[in-house]
């Protein structure tokens, strides 16, 4: 059942039934609200290690069928990154298919939020994308199962900071440094997450090349942080220690693999493989890579920290313990000679059945 971690796209609404049995599924809840023409979906993953968070994604969906198949994936990845990051949560995720016009954005999320009260606290909700914070103020007029509200704080951050975690952790392994300090760092996008990371990496002495297709982006970088660009094409071939890919997914392919020149790939973006496979590619031409669920459930897990605890020294904690989690998962990849992301889906695995 958990052979792959990204299985290949269903089409039909046979394939996403199998799919969803492939992937283990708990629950999975549509709402349709007549009212305000909602429509809605919760998946929740998991429940084994306690109730099950995660994102609401408010974006533009094809059908009801691709909107399924989004939520499904991204629930059972947030089972994994739950289960890694060592959090009292199963995975879940919901999405709200968003019309071409949105006539009451406030009524849609006042019955998003009666809807995640009906599930008695097995879902808590986050921000995702689409959503905001101001969303979930709306939600928690309904529920107390939501965590995100504009009172907590940007949770971006945090997963920058535990993307950082990570890299240390990289450069640890790999190079056998203790800092930061002159590592050659290629970052791809300076958005939300990719400007908070280029932040931190450059305080703790790094050397930055970015890229961004908005020019404005690449700016603000230039003038805060005073760093090196290039444009998106040339991004993969530059010659440094590390590759960072913030922002699109599957942008890890045997042809951007074979171009790269660095020794490790680090950074926030979701879903950075555009197969499983290519995992293994990056292993055996000595790349360490770390893997995207590990490294970016920053932001999770300040969510799942404020939604337990309202503390973001708390947060900040675990965000840190980032770092010995990956150091782990590099020495066994080493010591069982696997690929880091099998290795990385495999203790995820055995943390969710040991429950």
């Amino acid at each position: 059942m958990h052979k792959e971690f990204h299985p290949r796209h269903p089409h039909t609404c046979e394939s996403l039934s199998r799919y969803a049995e492939m992937l283990g599924f708990g629950e999975v809840h549509i709402k349709y609200d007549h009212a305000t023409g909602l429509r809605a979906i919760i998946a929740i993953h998991n429940l084994n290690l306690g109730p099950a968070i995660g994102g609401c994604r408010f974006i533009h969906y094809d059908s009801i069928d691709s909107a399924l198949e989004d939520v499904l994936r991204l629930a059972s990845m947030m089972s994994y990154k739950a289960a890694i990051s060592r959090l009292p949560h199963g995975g879940a995720k919901s999405v709200i298919l968003k019309p071409k016009i949105i006539k009451n954005r406030e009524a849609y999320f006042d019955v998003f939020g009666k809807f995640v009260n009906e599930l008695n606290g097995r879902y808590i909700v986050a921000e995702d994308s689409g959503t905001t914070p101001a969303d979930m103020d709306i939600i928690a007029r309904h529920t107390s199962f939501v965590t995100c509200t504009s009172d907590a704080g940007d949770p971006s951050i945090y997963t920058a900071i535990g993307v950082r975690r990570g890299i240390e952790a990289a450069v640890k392994f790999k190079l056998k440094r203790d800092s930061l300090e002159g590592v050659r760092i290629a970052v791809q996008g300076a958005g939300h997450v990719g400007y908070h990371l280029i932040k931190e990496l450059t305080q703790h002495g790094a050397k930055i090349m970015v890229c961004d297709p908005q020019q404005e982006l690449l700016q603000r970088c230039v003038n805060e942080f005073k760093v090196d660009t290039c444009s998106p094409e040339e991004i993969y071939d530059v010659d440094a220690d590390i590759f960072s890919p913030c922002a699109l997914g599957k942008v890890l392919n045997l042809e951007t693999i074979r171009r790269l020149k660095v020794s490790i790939v680090a950074g926030s973006a979701n879903n950075q493989l555009a197969h499983h496979h290519h995992g293994a590619v990056l292993f055996e031409k000595n790349i360490l890579y770390a893997p995207d669920f590990v490294i970016n459930s920053g932001g999770l897990i300040y969510a799942a920290a404020i939604y337990a605890h309202g503390d973001v020294k708390k947060a900040l904690v675990q965000v840190n313990d980032l770092y010995p989690i990956l150091l782990e998962i590099f020495e066994r990849s080493k010591k069982e000679n696997l690929p880091v992301n099998e290795i990385a889906e495999k203790m995820a695995r055995e943390k969710l059945l040991m429950g």
